[in-house]
């Protein structure tokens, strides 16, 4: 191996999961590495993901899995390291891998095992990792091809690499260090910035009846609708919370209604409660008013859905729960049959960056090359959140950190996708 002194020197600004693949990629290179992370600890983030499980993959991978502009990126970045190189990666540092339906995790189901053998081999690799270090300026050399990496801490100060990956996160979870700092990194050099807005994250309604039934999980699918137009459709387990809706199927669109949110647009979600087969069957009422026609209606509800839910949906359709069953009238009927396959609730704003697993927006893709390299400023380079892209829940953000560390670290060593 040649003298450090000797190899092509790159910073990483930034030592989360997509910087520190970068970090680690670059040095299988050949290149010297210099971590700087503002953290007292890098891969602070990936700890708390997959409720601290880490779904760090998945075996469906596409662009169909991906917002923003780099949703074009995906497919040709992931030709160069995708699922399959991913694990065989981690499987190379000793992860053994568990596949839950698709959905990949490391076998001890610990996040703290990604984060470890991601350590470990930045270690081994003799990566210098600058802890506790805010940057807070890089700049292009005067002379030369190379940039001049400024810190708040005095015991680094300046320093000059021949490239740098920014690959310092977004907005989301700004207690991890993904403050939006980055952003202002590249704009030093012109770069545009897609507005960032909170995504995989719950949503605040104005309805203040959800109070009744919050703490319920049930299964339900949703529906957005964006100024009465409808934009998309999820199917899975729904938490109802005292402020509004969250849970999965609330995460994967809720960077749709944050944008519209953000333009001030009407944004709606109908929840159906009753998704099954059998509720599509219109027989399903007229035998349960027929059967159950002497019960009390709170007796007559118990067993459609969560009692609490039930209850809620009685009081909306103005019907006593000591009413009889034979007792409501067609129009309340028809009510209450409505409210429980479509109640309508208004979105008000989403969660704040604080309680959101990623964010939407970031570098313009329109002003980064296919190897992520900055048209404005050769041998700067971009990785993981940074970029104006963002998936799906499943394991999607991890990867596209993975994977676009992977090319990034290389590009700036000087391998890129042609060669691969």
């Amino acid at each position: 191996m040649k003298d450090r002194d000797m190899r092509k020197e790159i910073a990483v600004i930034g030592g989360g999961a997509a910087g520190m693949m970068a970090a680690i990629q670059a040095a299988y290179a050949g290149a010297a590495v210099t971590i700087y992370e503002r953290n007292d600890r890098v891969g602070k983030k990936i700890l708390s993901t997959g409720n601290g499980k880490c779904n760090f993959s998945n075996e469906i991978m596409n662009a169909d899995c991906y917002y923003g502009g780099g949703a074009l990126f995906v497919d040709r970045i992931y030709e160069s390291f995708g699922v399959d190189e991913t694990k065989a990666f981690f499987d190379s540092l000793g992860m053994r891998i568990k596949d839950k339906n698709g959905y990949l995790y490391p076998a001890s189901e610990q996040a703290a095992t990604v984060l470890d053998v991601l350590r470990y081999e930045v270690q081994r690799l003799g990566i210098r990792c600058r802890m506790g270090c805010l940057v807070s300026a890089v700049r292009s050399e005067k002379s030369g091809n190379r940039f001049v990496v400024e810190t708040d801490a005095k015991e680094h100060g300046k320093h000059a690499y021949d490239a740098v990956i920014l690959a310092c996160g977004g907005r989301a979870a700004p207690r991890t260090g993904s403050d939006g700092s980055g952003y202002a990194l590249a704009k030093q050099f012109g770069h545009g910035i897609i507005p960032a807005v909170p995504a995989l994250t719950a949503l605040r309604c104005e309805e203040s009846f959800l109070k009744q039934v919050a703490g319920v999980r049930c299964d339900a699918r949703l529906t957005l609708y964006i100024d009465a137009e409808k934009v998309s459709e999820v199917q899975g387990e729904l938490q109802l919370t005292d402020y509004g809706i969250s849970g999965i199927p609330v995460f994967q669109f809720s960077r749709l209604a944050a944008y519209a949110l953000r333009e001030k647009r009407h944004t709606t979600v109908t929840i159906d409660f009753m998704p099954d087969a059998a509720a599509e069957n219109g027989n399903f009422w007229n035998q349960r008013w027929h059967r159950q026609r002497e019960q009390g209606m709170e007796q007559f509800v118990t067993g459609i859905v969560n009692k609490k839910v039930g209850l809620l949906l009685l009081k909306l359709a103005g019907i006593r729960e000591a009413e009889r069953a034979c007792e409501i009238d067609a129009v309340r009927r028809e009510k209450l049959k409505r409210l429980f396959r479509s109640l309508e609730v208004t979105v008000r704003e989403t969660n704040s960056f604080d309680q959101a697993q990623v964010c939407a927006g970031g570098i313009d893709f329109r002003e980064v090359t296919k190897d992520l390299q900055s048209v404005r400023a050769p041998g700067l380079f971009f990785a993981g959140e940074i970029l104006d892209i963002d998936g799906i829940c499943g394991g999607y953000n991890l990867q596209w950190a993975w994977s676009s560390g992977s090319v990034a670290g290389r590009a700036a060593a000087g391998i890129t996708l042609r060669e691969k």
